[in-house]
């Protein structure tokens, strides 16, 4: 039987990321020899990604590219926000931006069969999005992603890696950063009151409706109020009619900035991560528990 050291163990764990007591079980097994005992911690790690497929993955990233007139972004999700500061996670969110951009993919099925090798893991998207999941220990999905492609200009944005923009333009491109940097800011629903979703306006006008009953006025006085609540309502979550985030006078709207600039936003993409995820509650005493009682019955 070989012996084991600590600098193999070290050695291992670099190449793996894989917990220590599993490298030196799997150099253990593999009497020291460096490639087999690698070779058992994939195994092994590979068989992580069926536990982890079922935990929520509300954390995560945006990545966007944009090349030309053509461009992509997409929300990969993990489970921690440290796992999201993770640069082999970081690296795979970036790639799959790459691919949709280049491939231009139908769905996350076809990007998910998309060739890539990263981490030592491939030959295909699903196979790095696997490879990963046992490497780093959390489950992680690609959730969405918009490509462009046309005759059209793009700016994009990035706050951080939690929240992206894409405004697709014709005109000054400063102009077109800076509505990029209000979407972020503002988070606007449509880009104008025409494009607000029906079922938004619906909703609103219900809460109008319960709000403005209360107050015990005539029924044609109330209907003002209700219509009057949902104009005011349009024009908050209408890109265009904002108050633009840089405006000097704290009055001047998107699109009066963007008509001085000679500039016209065609559409934007806005992601948040996360973004109407049911997030998980961890109780902590409890998985602490769990993890003792997981033990004791090793």
């Amino acid at each position: 039987m070989a012996a084991i050291t600590a600098s193999m163990v070290g050695e291992l764990r670099a190449k793996t990321d894989a917990p220590m007591m599993e490298c030196k079980k799997a150099l253990t097994e593999a009497d020291g020899d460096m490639a087999r005992a690698e070779e058992i911690l994939r195994v092994k790690l590979g068989s992580k990604a069926g536990k982890a497929a079922s935990r929520i993955t509300a954390e995560g990233v945006v990545s966007a590219v944009v090349n030309g007139t053509t461009g992509a972004m997409i929300e990969v999700n993990c489970e921690t926000d440290f796992v999201s500061k993770n640069d082999s996670f970081l690296a795979f969110a970036k790639s799959c931006a790459d691919l949709v951009a280049q491939h231009n993919p139908a769905d996350v099925a076809a990007l998910s069969a998309l060739a890539l090798a990263q981490d030592g893991f491939g030959p295909t998207v699903e196979d790095v999005r696997k490879g990963l999941i046992g490497k780093i220990g959390e489950n992680m999905s690609i959730r969405r992603f918009k490509r462009y492609a046309g005759d059209q200009k793009l700016a994009s944005y990035l706050h951080g890696t939690r929240i992206g923009v894409v405004v697709e333009f014709t005109g000054d491109d400063v102009a077109a950063k800076d509505v990029a940097m209000h979407v972020a800011a503002m988070k606007p629903v449509a880009l104008s009151t025409a494009d607000v979703p029906a079922d938004k306006i619906e909703l609103e006008r219900k809460i109008a409706a319960e709000k403005a009953a209360e107050s015990g006025k005539p029924a044609e006085i109330v209907a003002k109020m209700v219509e009057g609540s949902v104009q005011k309502y349009l024009k908050e979550v209408s890109l265009l009619d904002q108050v633009f985030v840089k405006a000097a006078d704290g009055k001047q709207t998107v699109g009066a900035m963007l008509k001085d600039k000679a500039t016209t936003v065609k559409g934007f993409t806005l992601y948040v991560v996360g973004e109407g995820i049911e997030k998980k509650v961890d109780d902590f005493a409890a998985e602490v528990a769990a993890q003792v009682a997981a033990a004791k019955g090793q």
